[in-house]
């Protein structure tokens, strides 16, 4: 058997967090095996679907390295199978037309709220006879398809997550809507019975996805059973949850797969700490790996029936891993449309060379590529505001004449590691002062702070742009301005 598995999101918002760690899983187990990755887009919900969020999808799994092997397929294509499907079920006397109203509808869920019992369809249109179907034809009614469900049915299947799952035909809220009418009769399909028909079309051996699923496998299998398929395996993945433990959410703030690229999280990142939710390594203490790596190991034994909370801490502190063991080159090139979007001039000497020295400069002090939009802002503004502190060192007795001295240095030095250390020197024993003294008057001259990077090669990155002379310049004229 070839394994297929799919991953088949609703392109009525961005790629969710959850809909991309369930692509994780299903691309990991699919490698796993040597089977194959399918990408389905269920786009039946004609109001709320739209091509741009069905571009978000691809772009955030192409971003993500989760590439599949056929498809994309869209659902709003596949009507004439769907509706084939249907009559399918009529002719075996398992469908039929429903004309209750919304008002009686309505009415029934507030009847059984009034004796506290769970909403539920009491299949009155089950057994319609001609005369009462063209009466209601004749009233006007329009109509849905409902699929039979047996009341006393036992729905049992073997969960590779979960293990063995029980449920009843009288738990999934009676018979159930499969499509809409249509001019022709048989209209949009709704999900139930779309995903069905679909995955026996597709032959997907394993459906893997999150557990707010499992009602919907058990009227999924009678379905099955109804086509006389042959039944994928499931398996129901745990959510993703807040601090709280409640389902994460859009008023948790970040959950599109796009925000968390925005903040500054790699691809690489995502995909390790997206595996991590729900899953562990065999070696529990393995928490760094690639998609490639992940998918050798790669289990439904080590997937964790209970919720996984999201932990922001965990997910910096996985991204740094990669940002901190990253080429240069590359993460340059990650880098620069962030410089980019907080309009910083890439010009005036900030060549690639520079750049690179920038980075090779910030990069062990970053846990998110935004991080580097702060603290690098010195480097590409022409003046710089003087902290508190910096303000205060520079009114130290001695710093002035200590920044005079470094100013009239630079005059004569061509400025490199060596001439640096050189000028310090100097201008310790010209001022008689501590190294310490120096050091500190210089940051705060040049950075506007007495914490930050190396200083050196701080000083020689704002000199190669020649910003050096004039930042120390203006700290000595503030300071006497003050």
């Amino acid at each position: 058997m070839t394994v297929r598995v799919r991953i088949a999101p609703s392109p009525t918002g961005n790629l969710h967090i959850g809909t991309a760690r369930t692509a994780v899983f299903n691309w990991l187990f699919a490698r796993h095996h040597g089977g194959q990755f399918i990408l389905r887009i269920e786009d039946t919900d004609l109001e709320r679907s739209r091509p741009e969020y069905t571009e978000n999808i691809f772009q955030g799994l192409r971003w993500l390295g989760l590439t599949w092997d056929e498809g994309p397929f869209f659902q709003t294509k596949r009507l004439e199978m769907y509706k084939s499907a249907v009559q399918t079920l009529f002719d075996k006397k398992l469908a039929y037309r429903c004309y209750t109203t919304p008002e009686e509808l309505e009415a029934l869920r507030e009847a059984q709220k009034a004796r506290n019992e769970a909403p539920r369809y009491d299949n009155r249109h089950r057994n319609l006879t001609p005369e009462q179907e063209a009466a209601y034809k004749a009233e006007g009614r329009n109509f849905v398809i409902r699929f039979k469900i047996d009341d006393d049915r036992e729905i049992v299947w073997n969960d590779l997550v979960r293990e063995k799952m029980v449920w009843r035909g009288s738990d999934l809220g009676g018979d159930m809507v499969i499509a809409r009418a249509a001019a022709d009769g048989i209209g949009v399909p709704l999900y139930n019975f779309a995903v069905v028909v679909d995955d026996i079309d597709m032959q997907i051996t394993h459906v893997i996805r999150g557990e707010d699923h499992i009602a919907n496998t058990a009227k999924q299998i009678l379905l099955y059973e109804a086509f006389g398929a042959k039944m994928p395996e499931f398996a129901h993945t745990p959510l993703i949850l807040n601090q709280e433990g409640r389902k994460l959410s859009k008023r948790d703030g970040v959950t599109s797969i796009f925000d968390f690229k925005q903040m500054g999280f790699t691809a690489e990142a995502m995909v390790n700490y997206m595996t991590l939710l729900g899953w562990s390594a065999p070696d529990s203490t393995q928490e760094i790996f690639t998609l490639e790596e992940a998918a050798k190991l790669f289990s439904f034994e080590r997937v964790n029936k209970a919720g996984a909370k999201f932990d922001w801490a965990k997910l910096d502190w996985i991204n740094s891993q990669y940002l901190h063991n990253m080429s240069v080159d590359k993460l340059t090139d990650l880098l620069i449309p962030y410089w980019e979007e907080a309009g910083y001039p890439l010009t005036q000497g900030r060549d690639r060379a520079w750049l690179e020295e920038l980075v090779v400069l910030i990069g062990p002090s970053l846990t998110r590529l935004v991080d580097a939009v702060a603290m690098s802002k010195l480097f590409f503004v022409e003046t710089v505001e003087f902290s508190d502190e910096a303000t205060a060192q520079l009114k130290q007795e001695g710093s002035v004449a200590t920044l005079n001295s470094v100013i009239a240095a630079l005059e004569n030095h061509q400025l490199t590691q060596a001439s640096a250390q050189e000028i310090i020197k100097k201008v310790v024993k010209q001022q008689n002062v501590k190294k310490g003294v120096v050091m500190k008057a210089l940051r705060a001259g040049l950075t506007g702070d007495l914490h930050g990077p190396d200083l050196i090669q701080s000083w020689l990155l704002l000199n190669q742009i020649g910003l050096d002379k004039p930042r120390l310049i203006e700290a000595v004229k503030q300071v006497r301005l003050s």
